[in-house]
């Protein structure tokens, strides 16, 4: 029973209408008939374990709701072309208001997708270089990298006036863009590695193709063979030049080998349209991972990385290009506008500075304009989204935000909590799904759900202002007042791995010793160079697993029964109880629903819309052919044991007639990682970045030594699982493993046996190492900016 204030923190009465959200009998997903008011025109954050219901309750009913109603609002002839979106299973949600959404989806489907294209100032420059730059090279396009330049010859224009029809040919009609012909603005070209795909010391017969399904004496390398332009037999090395082209880029033809007549093509043109040209998620892991081996990238050598071609880089404003300018930090970039006082651009400069000085403010004055958007992390992604919506005129909307401080070291997050206050005292709605405590502080209104996650969540467990959920006993209560203290004794490392000379990215040459056998954790602000020091030079070291939160490789039939290989006993488990083929258990193969051909879904391509995505009819979304769903173990079809929760999957195959050790084991590692919520069955689409990385992870429990390094692993994480996360830590090292945590947790900090710390500052002011020692030096210094907060969260 939720414990319910009568006011909020504002004084706003739930019982008006005009002046709160109002939610009765919300269930969608895991959520109980869920009753609340939440209060416009307030911050609101919704509290909670992972997996209780907060996502459910704040994007997939109210916020869904809202865009559903205002789809409603065009006419039923483009409702024809947009997605049907179903209503929220809520029995009434009234005072809704438009909603906007900030959530932390990465930026970059496009790979042309830059900082300063995703925020306008890309376009702001080229406006001003067009007016001011020296020599005049033409209008803004000209400093597009999306624009090509091309001429053509001998256009056909066709005027229509007074029922008369006039031709004329345009001759030598120029486009005028500032795109690189080479690299076609992207600003990088690819190639690949030969050595990866051809060992020139073999000969055809003996396995010179690498390539997966190139077996020597398979069908695909015979047609090699028995071309007549190579012999099988001679080692690839001493190959002529003639024998080499034909048989690594002969363009396609038709010949006659293997005793019919067939197309030829030489390995590598074949090898780019059966796989590099692929989606990497439609292929095999096995192919997948060759693939990424072979693919080299590297900057374009004719734009320098630019993107633009040479006309667009020679025009000059104050001695700097506009490469120049977006390769600056914006902080730099941001010091060189305002130098731009010409009078006739002075609105143009006057938005431009506001809007490099709302991506400083943010916390981002790190990067740079063009810094690719994909290779931004989700909370990084999340705060560029915001940026579009500080400087709105918009009032009285909802505004949605996903956990934004993630990423952020305690000394920003006080800054993103003044944008969010920033938000609501413009009149508008803000609810935020949040964990961390100086987060939930500022809130004028709180919603907790629980108690647990999955089937053990969903429920109203209060509803009020911050000072009663620490008096209310709830789980998110009883641990928002929670500190660790320092450790009495650290572990004694066992040696180092040694970093020299670092210089990826804004590091300036420093030299690390990361010992082994003990916890280290590596601190410092946003943009201090943690991920470039310990991505940089410790991933692809023998015996180093990165274990991150970027997205998991595969289709959208994945899920964490696929993911981990557990799926593949469970089928034979299933099998054996039925005296059936294992392949009838699997939605991929022979089991698969013929409709949706396994997936569950039906999509609908619509062209350049988004792609509407229905439930299939025939197996109501099950995957499977009705006859498999009659075979059962331990009387539960296939289709019901990928929709139990971890948790529920480990209990049944831990006893009785689907008793199978080998799942209940994999099982074990996916709770222990605090995922017992999660469904066997569910998309790996669906799961947040923290998810992600705890879902790696499960992988390698039990495994003995190595080096872990793990991204910020509180991602997501409840008040009260940061506990757990800790244990699991201590439980790693303890087995043997070298684990090293980039986090900016205080919790996490205060319990590492060694702690490096990087900064003083972001980007060129970062990149240096400012603390390296226990936790207890670091709070007894208080010289760095996390020793200043680590001390006062320890109470130091």
């Amino acid at each position: 029973m939720a414990t319910r204030t009568e006011t909020t923190a504002a004084g706003v009465h739930p019982a008006d209408a005009h002046d709160v959200i109002r939610v009765r009998g919300a269930r969608e997903n895991n959520l109980r008939e869920i009753d609340v008011d939440i209060p416009k025109r307030r911050l609101t954050v919704f509290t909670g374990v992972s997996g209780s219901g907060k996502s459910s309750l704040v994007f997939a009913t109210i916020a869904a709701e809202s865009r559903r109603l205002i789809d409603e609002t065009y006419s039923t002839f483009l409702q024809g072309f947009m997605p049907s979106l179903p209503r929220p299973d809520v029995d009434d949600l009234s005072g809704v208001t438009t909603a906007i959404l900030v959530d932390q989806e990465r930026l970059g489907a496009n790979a042309r997708s830059t900082v300063g294209t995703v925020t306008d100032a890309h376009a702001m420059l080229r406006h001003l270089f067009s007016r001011l730059g020296e020599p005049y090279v033409g209008p803004p396009t000209a400093f597009s990298f999306n624009v090509p330049t091309s001429r053509a010859s001998g256009v056909m224009r066709t005027d229509r006036a007074g029922g008369t029809t006039e031709k004329t040919v345009v001759r030598d009609q120029v486009y005028l863009g500032g795109m690189c012909p080479e690299c076609e603005g992207r600003g990088t070209v690819s190639d690949l590695d030969l050595s990866v795909i051809v060992d020139e010391s073999r000969s055809l017969n003996d396995g010179a193709i690498l390539a997966p399904g190139y077996k020597a004496d398979g069908w695909m390398v015979r047609g090699f063979s028995e071309s007549g332009f190579v012999d099988p037999d001679k080692p690839v090395r001493d190959y002529s030049d003639t024998e080499r082209h034909d048989f690594l880029y002969r363009d396609k033809g038709k010949i006659k080998a293997l005793g019919m007549n067939m197309t030829y093509q030489g390995l590598i043109p074949k090898l780019r349209e059966s796989m590099f040209s692929r989606d990497p998620a439609s292929l095999q892991p096995h192919v997948r991972r060759f693939v990424e081996r072979a693919a080299v990238f590297g900057p374009c050598p004719a734009c320098e990385g630019t993107r633009l071609n040479e006309a667009a880089r020679s025009a000059t404003i104050h001695g700097a290009s506009i490469a120049d300018v977006c390769g600056m930090q914006i902080t730099d970039a941001a010091d060189w506008v305002r130098g731009v006082d010409e009078p006739e651009v002075a609105p143009l400069v006057a938005h431009l500075v506001a809007l490099l000085d709302s991506v400083v403010e943010i916390g981002l004055g790190y990067l740079s304009l063009d810094r690719p958007a994909g290779t931004l992390s989700g909370g990084e992604a999340q705060r560029v989204k915001m940026i579009r919506h500080l400087g709105s005129a918009l009032t009285d909307v909802t505004y949605v935000f996903d956990e934004p401080t993630i990423g952020l070291h305690p000394h920003d997050i006080a800054r993103m909590n003044d944008l969010l206050v920033d938000l609501r005292d413009k009149g508008n709605t803000v609810l935020v799904v949040e964990h961390k405590p100086e987060a939930i502080a500022v809130a004028d209104h709180v919603v907790d759900l629980g108690p647990g996650a999955g089937s053990d969540g969903g429920t109203l467990c209060y509803e009020g202002t911050v000072d009663g959920l620490r008096a209310s006993g709830t789980l998110t209560g009883r641990h928002l007042d929670d500190r660790a203290r320092l450790k009495n004794s650290v572990r004694e490392p066992t040696g180092a791995l040694e970093i020299r000379g670092a210089r990826q990215n804004n590091l300036q040459g420093i030299d690390v010793d990361i010992p082994t056998g003990v916890l280290t954790v590596v601190t410092g602000v946003a943009g201090s160079g943690k991920s470039s020091l310990i991505h940089g030079n410790l991933a692809g070291r023998d015996g180093v697993v990165v274990v991150d939160q970027g997205a998991i490789k595969g289709s959208r039939r994945s899920n964490p029964a696929t993911y981990t290989g557990l799926l593949e006993p469970v089928r034979k488990a299933f099998a054996k109880a039925n005296g059936v083929k294992p392949a009838l258990f699997s939605a991929n193969s022979e089991g698969a629903c013929p409709t949706c051909k396994g997936n569950g879904r039906i999509y609908t391509e619509l062209g350049f819309m988004e792609t509407v995505e229905t439930p299939c009819e025939d197996c109501g979304g099950r995957r499977f052919m009705a006859e498999v769903l009659d075979h059962t173990l331990g009387g539960k079809n296939i289709a019901d044991v990928l929709d139990l929760s971890v948790t529920e999957a480990h209990a049944f195959f831990s006893t009785g007639e689907a008793r199978v050790p080998a799942v209940a084991t994999t099982l074990t590692h996916l709770r222990d990682v605090g995922l017992g919520y999660l469904h066997l069955g569910q998309p790996l689409n669906t799961l947040s970045g923290g998810e992600r990385q705890r879902l790696k992870l499960a992988m390698h429990m039990g495994e003995r030594g190595g080096t872990y390094v793990l991204d910020e692993p509180t991602t997501g994480l409840h008040l009260a699982d940061v506990e757990n996360l800790l244990a699991l830590l201590d439980q790693l090292v303890d087995a043997g493993k070298t684990v090293v945590v980039i986090e900016h947790h205080q919790a996490v900090m205060a319990h590492a046996d060694h702690l490096v710390d990087l900064g003083p500052g972001a980007g060129h002011d970062g990149g240096r190492v400012v603390f390296e020692g226990t936790p207890a030096e670091l709070v007894a210094d208080r010289s760095t900016l996390t020793g200043r907060h680590l001390a006062d969260y320890v109470g130091g």
